[in-house]
């Protein structure tokens, strides 16, 4: 533990928890064993970081947050499972995230500059990208996929085993039972798509030519009702081969699941 980490005198701190220069750690959290917090990372009050968790540097994890407790799962029987959290992210008050279970490959993992809002919940095994938004009240069941990028609104739920495509964009009070491509809006119970993210799009600055062969590949897919095969012939044919493009058929021909339409 680096003496220049800033404790106050109520927080409790397992001695085998490894914290690295410049943490503060607010009144009377509580960080278990096996916990690594990196520097410049602040741990807000009331906070309980359970064991086996890894916590980037420049955190910030505001009060009453729950950071890597036992997963919600019935098959869970007390092995050891692991919670990573990326550099940079932001946690606020109430946020639950789960650590991993054996069945689903033992460790959860939150990306680099997440912004985790108010009850927030990540269940056990999702993994999300880098520059993930969750508004309040979102929920994650278990074993997710985000990508990068991707904006999920408030109390929209989504169940397990779903993948969420990079730049996609979630709206608020959905209900998620079905894969989302990437670059794409989806909102609704049950969640339907309702074209590309422009919006989201030109703020990441995708140049109009990207945007327009998206627009080809969506309509193909989704548009004109060929089935996944037939579709995927039509954009090869069609549209420019463009990283982006490329990514948003495969991420279709892939899905298990299903994907959202």
């Amino acid at each position: 533990m680096s003496v220049s980490t800033l404790i106050h005198p109520t927080a409790i701190i397992d001695p085998g928890a490894e914290i690295d220069a410049n943490v503060s750690i607010g009144p009377y959290a509580i960080i278990k064993g096996d916990v690594c917090i990196g520097s410049g990372t602040q741990i807000g009050p009331y906070t309980t970081i359970d064991q086996y968790v890894t916590i980037g540097s420049d955190c910030r994890i505001f009060q009453y947050a729950s950071i890597g407790a036992a997963p919600q799962d019935l098959k869970y029987h007390g092995e050891r499972t692991y919670l990573k959290v990326g550099r940079g992210t932001v946690i606020r008050e109430f946020v639950t995230i789960n650590r991993g279970t054996e069945f689903g490959g033992g460790v959860t993992e939150v990306g680099e500059e997440n912004y985790l809002m108010a009850y927030t919940h990540i269940a056990h095994d999702c993994k999300t990208g880098n520059r993930v938004i969750l508004a309040n009240n979102s929920t994650l069941a278990g074993h997710i996929e985000l990508g990068d990028n991707v904006t999920v609104g408030g109390l929209v739920a989504v169940h397990q085993f779903v993948r969420v495509g990079d730049f996609a964009y979630i709206g608020g009070k959905s209900a998620v039972v079905k894969d989302i491509p990437p670059y794409v809006i989806a909102a609704g119970d049950r969640a339907t798509l309702h074209g590309l993210n422009n919006v989201g799009l030109k703020r990441h600055h995708f140049s109009k030519a990207t945007l327009q062969e998206l627009k080809k590949a969506y309509r193909i897919v989704f548009r004109i009702g060929l089935t996944v095969k037939q579709a995927t012939e039509r954009v090869k044919a069609e549209v420019e081969q463009i990283p982006e493009v490329i990514n948003f058929m495969t991420f279709i021909q892939e899905s298990n699941r299903g994907v959202t339409r």
